[in-house]
């Protein structure tokens, strides 16, 4: 907040040994102060010790921005003039300039000893304390100068600020009730004044009380204001399109207006509102005019870096936040945009630091916070527990349960426990089994998104016939090799335990799996697994699945497509597990998944048609939903439950039907060890 004192001189018409100043007067009250420094200067030449001159040439200076000089100036003239009140309140004032607060404040409260109605004093040491945040104390001592001289213009401009800076701190503390009493009481003052709406405006986004933010920015005077901030309120209530219209439109008015710093705010918002929308192409082509039409202003920069996160580019992003960060190392969509980058990219080190970065620069940042909060979770030690029945044509009834452990040493490098017990029974044959298994893992970060995981364990079963222990394990390494690109790739062993006829067999399963996904900016998708598998029993099998998909919308994100899986075993057994040689099967299918409050939904239904060996075809269905509830943040709880009737789903080719409950306890609110470096 800049600080406005009223230019303190003798009177005007004064002259200093017969000359006139009137000219130079004229200039500093109209903002001329670089020619008022100039006409002063000129003055001091002939009269150096005219204190007139020496005070308003120490002004112009000053108030150009040049407060090291001015602070020099008035500190020289203090001391020719010791007694002057006039020179110790434009002494007080160069304090201000060059933000020296706490010497202010100590020479405002000398001055109002000696003049403790003097409407500069009081007006001065109200703006020193709310450049220091005592706004409590700012606002008693400008409503002491408003009694001096009601209504001054410079006292109700500071009092605006003061409230101003009192509310933010109030939303930031997240008082809101009060920050909006402050705000209303400067909209009786100025009803008007853009300032005070956009921070009230801004507190009913936080509340989500989106009507009353709306009729904030709809009451603004400013279009332009207007129109773009109820088009982030649309985006905020997740109304994409009518956010992007309403930039539209501010982006035409800003247009006729001429204005270069309305057109930069409009296109900004036009930009982002391309982003949200998926409108990837336009928004890198109006980016570029913008850049080409402002290619000094900062706003581009930033917008280029927003692009590559909504495109996924999250390296190009990170080296254009670098630049912004080298430019100015306070600025907060670089410190921010930059964490969100280094997180998306997987180095949440460098994403939780840069985080800080942002709170350190502006405290108690909501978005800053949150982003900690998430970092913070992701690497606490967490338990994972699931409970589940399954229930097939085939008589087959089974019960399992299974827990995970998770521990990360690092962001680098966590561990894994797991521990799992099923029991499966045939209802008509009585054949029981159980299998218990027990094994530890590994993930560690090579680099950026790229991982390693493998784990190993012990897998002890009882079956009719036959009892036995053996090793099962994996080893698979993840990665996005490319922008909207994903790999898996990898190795596991397991036993074929779907019924107690499988387990008695003692099947173990080598499967090698390559899995690819492949996304676009244009919303189309196309996944696809190929997995070769090596059994005990000296069978193999080839299993190929691709899915080609489109996303509708993101909020909540609905996306479907059309499927494809191919199943081919080189031996058939029919009697032991479904083997055919040849297996296909095509459906559509239709993924819903999204978050309201506490509540996190997912469910995906699928539909089609099925080709066992050269028989004809015959129909599929499968549904599958989920909800979980988030307790404490800490800890959440869900149920699931799936249906299907895919041959290729179980091992025996039969429809079945599965319900379960899964919980999740994040052991601490913290990780184990120090993210940052």
């Amino acid at each position: 907040m800049k600080l406005v004192l009223t230019i303190v001189l003798l009177c005007i018409g004064i002259y200093g040994h017969s000359q006139e100043m009137k000219t130079g007067f004229t200039y500093l009250e109209t903002g001329q102060y670089q020619k008022a420094e100039h006409f002063f200067e000129t003055v001091l030449q002939e009269y150096s010790s005219n204190k007139t001159a020496r005070l308003c040439y120490g002004r112009a200076i000053g108030l150009q921005g040049k407060t090291t000089e001015a602070k020099a100036w008035f500190t020289t003239l203090k001391s020719d003039y010791p007694t002057d009140f006039e020179v110790a309140l434009n002494y007080a004032e160069a304090l201000l300039w060059n933000k020296d607060y706490q010497e202010a404040r100590t020479f405002y409260k000398t001055l109002l000893k000696e003049q403790p109605e003097s409407f500069s004093a009081l007006l001065g040491y109200a703006n020193t304390l709310s450049n220091l945040k005592v706004y409590d104390d700012a606002l008693n001592y400008v409503n002491k100068a408003l009694g001096v001289q009601p209504g001054n213009a410079n006292a109700m401009n500071s009092r605006k600020y003061i409230r101003l800076g009192k509310a933010s701190a109030h939303m930031q503390e997240e008082s809101f009730d009060i920050a909006i009493a402050l705000l209303q009481e400067n909209m009786v003052d100025f009803p008007t004044d853009k300032d005070s709406q956009s921070l009230l405006a801004n507190i009913y986004l936080l509340q989500k009380e989106y009507e009353k933010a709306t009729a904030v920015y709809t009451a603004m005077t400013d279009s332009v204001a207007s129109y773009t901030g109820r088009s982030l309120v649309a985006h905020t209530n997740h109304k994409e399109k009518e956010a992007l219209s309403l930039a539209k439109n501010a982006v035409t008015i800003a247009v006729k207006t001429t204005d270069s710093t309305k057109i930069i705010i409009a296109k900004e918002r036009y930009i982002q509102a391309l982003l949200w929308n998926g409108k990837y192409a336009e928004a890198k082509t109006a980016i570029t005019q913008v850049s080409e039409a402002f290619p000094e202003n900062t706003k581009t920069a930033s917008l280029l870096a927003t692009y590559g996160m909504y495109t996924g580019n999250f390296k190009k992003s990170i080296t254009t936040y670098e630049k912004m960060l080298a430019k100015d190392s306070t600025s907060f969509d670089g410190n921010l945009g930059i964490a969100n980058a280094y997180r998306a990219q997987g180095n949440l080190t460098k994403a939780y630091t840069y985080a800080q970065k942002t709170l350190q620069f502006y405290p108690n940042q909501k978005d800053a916070i949150g982003l900690i909060k998430t970092i913070e979770n992701t690497l606490s030690p967490v338990i994972n527990t699931n409970a589940a029945y399954t229930v097939d044509n085939g008589n087959n009834e089974a019960y399992a349960i299974n827990a995970t452990v998770t521990i990360p040493f690092s962001e680098r490098f966590k561990i894994f426990a797991q521990y799992g017990y099923r029991t499966t029974e045939n209802t008509v044959s009585q054949q029981m089994a159980y299998n218990t298994t027990l094994g530890l893992g590994a993930h560690y970060r090579v680099l950026n998104n790229t991982w390693v995981e493998s784990s190993l364990g012990f897998i002890k079963a009882n079956a009719p016939s036959n009892e036995y222990t053996d090793v099962n394990g994996s080893l698979f390494l993840t990665s996005r090799p490319l922008p909207l690109q994903y790999l898996k790739v990898g190795y596991s062993r397991e036993l074929q335990n779907f019924n107690a006829s499988l387990i008695d067999e003692k099947i173990f399963m080598n499967n090698y799996t390559l899995n690819y996904n492949m996304g676009t900016n244009v919303n189309l998708g196309w996944y696809t697994g190929y997995t070769y598998t090596s059994q005990t029993d000296g069978n193999t099998r080839h299993l190929l699945f691709t899915s080609l998909y489109y996303t509708f919308t993101k909020r909540p994100a609905l996306k479907g497509g059309i499927n494809y899986q191919f199943l081919g075993f080189k031996n058939q057994v029919p009697t032991l597990y479904f083997s055919p040689s040849k297996y296909q099967a095509l459906e559509a299918f239709l993924d819903l998944q999204g978050k309201k409050n506490h509540w996190t939904y997912s469910a995906n239904i699928a539909g089609g048609y099925q080709f066992i060996e050269n028989n004809s075809a015959t129909s599929l269905f499968r549904a599958e939903a989920k909800l979980t509830y988030d307790l404490t943040g800490r800890f959440q709880v869900g149920g699931y439950g799936k249906y299907s009737t895919i041959a290729s789903e179980t091992a025996a080719g039969f429809e079945f039907m599965e319900i379960g409950v899964k919980l999740r306890w994040q052991l601490t609110k913290k990780p184990l060890f120090k993210i940052e470096k």
